[in-house]
């Protein structure tokens, strides 16, 4: 089936696989730099694996933004689909990857110069981020042209949020929000800390002593959020599959849920979160 649209979004937006060949998602993969060798983000290596080389050495565990080749080269493959190419980037005040793929829409005008390009700052990351290129790529595939899929993903963008459990502080001083210290002396109190986002950044929602009391924490501020309404939800974890079935299972029975799987927690955002993340990223119909 021919699309008149196509979509690109990055690897942050921890897709699915599954998701990704359904919708014909082109994904510009960012760069991991893992004890001397550079990976491409769920292309040359797999979260789980990353993962495993993370707890091996976190010290030598980094990451590096697309370049606008990269974003260039998903808009080449998009244009062999589709005349269109939506393409939807993690929040510009959190990456410079909207500003890169600003620029390889400029280099494609000279390349593809009978492609149209539109490139939309979701305002958001990880799965919330998915959730906009979903929209996106849903409405593409309701044959919709590219002014009602920016709409479409403008509408999730403005209501998608997460939280996301974090099993240790230890590494979110790589965030640039709090000092290397803070993450050291948090480290040693066992604190761990919920996140969200709002206004396109990620913020600190609160602290929890135990694992336990972190997942309950994640559940009460859905049902705040949302109550009985239907709602999407992605399940997110970083090298913590059983976890997650567990988290899955109990949105499943205590939610209306118009849409619900799991996803991997990309480890480009998992090197400033260590392993064990639980998260959940949803919207309201």
């Amino acid at each position: 089936m021919a699309y008149s649209v196509a979509v690109v979004t990055d690897s942050i937006a921890n897709l699915t696989p599954k998701m990704v060949e359904q919708y014909r998602i082109e994904i510009v993969p960012i760069m991991l730099l893992i004890q001397g060798k550079i990976y491409r983000d769920g292309v040359d290596i797999s979260p789980a694996e990353a993962y495993k080389l993370f707890l091996q050495d976190p010290e030598r565990f980094n990451t590096s933004p697309a370049a606008p080749g990269h974003y260039l080269e998903a808009y080449r493959e998009a244009s062999k689909r589709a005349k269109n190419i939506f393409c939807t980037t993690l929040s510009s005040k959190l990456s410079t990857g909207y500003q890169v793929a600003c620029v390889a829409k400029e280099q494609a005008r000279t390349e593809l110069p009978e492609i149209r390009v539109e490139v939309m700052d979701s305002k958001n990351v990880i799965a919330a981020e998915g959730f906009v290129a979903l929209a996106a790529a849903r409405a593409a595939e309701e044959g919709k042209n590219l002014a009602e899929v920016v709409k479409s993903a403008e509408e999730v963008s403005d209501k998608v949020t997460f939280l996301a459990l974090l099993d240790t502080i230890r590494h979110v001083y790589r965030t640039g929000r709090i000092p290397k210290v803070a993450s050291q002396i948090g480290s040693m109190l066992n604190v761990r800390p919920i996140l969200t986002s709002s206004s396109g950044l990620i913020r600190f929602k609160g602290v929890v002593k135990s694992r336990e009391q972190g997942v309950s924490r994640l559940i009460g501020i859905l049902k705040e959020k949302v109550g009985k309404s239907p709602v999407h939800v992605a399940v997110m974890h970083a090298f913590a599959p059983e976890e997650a079935e567990r988290l899955k299972e109990r949105v499943f029975s205590e939610f209306v849920c118009s849409e619900l799987f799991i996803t991997e927690f990309s480890p480009v955002m998992g090197y400033a979160t260590g392993t064990g993340t639980l998260g959940l990223a949803f919207y309201q119909d």
